[in-house]
C-alpha cells in the first residue's frame, strides 16, 4: 500500500499543526522585528547628557571622547575617520551618525549604563562640513579676478 488514500493519523496532524503554528508565530515575529522604533535625536541627547553631560565637544583624557563617549577604535571602526579624526572635533550630528552604526553592530550595550533609552539604530547620512575657503570663488579663499576686455 502506497498510504496514499489511509486517514491521517493523530501523530501526523500534530506535526502538521505544530508546523504551521511556528510558520505564523515565527513569521509574526519577523514582521513585528521590522517595526522596532527607530532611535531619535532626544533619546540621543539623553545618552549624551549621561555620559559627557551633553558636551558634544568633550575629552576629559579618559580614552573616550565626544558627547557620546566613543573610544578610538569604536569611532574609527564605525566609520567616524570620514566626519573627523576623533569623535570631539564631530559635530553633533556626525557623532550621532556614527552611534547609529555602533548601535547596529553593538546594541545598546555599547553605552552599558547611559543606552537603556535607545529604540534602535537608523541609518544616517550626514554630510562632511566643508573645508574653509572652498566655498568661496578661488580655491585659496581669495576673490577670483574678472578675465581681461
Amino acid at each position: 500500500m502506497s498510504g496514499r488514500h489511509r486517514k491521517p493519523t493523530t501523530s501526523s496532524i500534530s506535526v502538521a499543526k505544530i508546523a504551521f503554528t511556528g510558520a505564523v508565530l515565527g513569521g509574526g515575529s519577523i514582521a513585528l522585528a521590522g517595526q522596532a522604533a527607530a532611535a531619535t535625536d532626544g533619546e540621543w541627547d539623553q545618552v549624551a547628557r549621561c555620559e559627557s553631560g551633553g558636551n558634544w565637544g568633550i575629552n576629559t583624557g579618559n580614552g573616550y571622547q565626544g558627547g557620546l563617549q566613543f573610544s578610538a577604535g569604536t569611532w574609527a571602526a564605525h566609520g567616524g575617520g570620514e566626519y573627523a579624526p576623533s569623535a570631539q572635533l564631530a559635530t553633533r550630528e556626525q557623532q550621532i551618525a556614527v552611534a547609529e552604526r555602533v548601535l547596529a553592530t553593538q546594541g545598546r550595550g555599547a553605552w552599558p549604563v547611559c543606552g537603556g533609552p535607545l529604540s534602535g539604530p537608523t541609518p544616517r547620512e550626514v554630510p562632511a562640513p566643508a573645508p574653509a575657503g572652498l566655498d568661496a570663488p578661488g580655491l585659496d579663499g581669495a576673490p577670483v579676478a574678472p578675465p581681461p576686455p
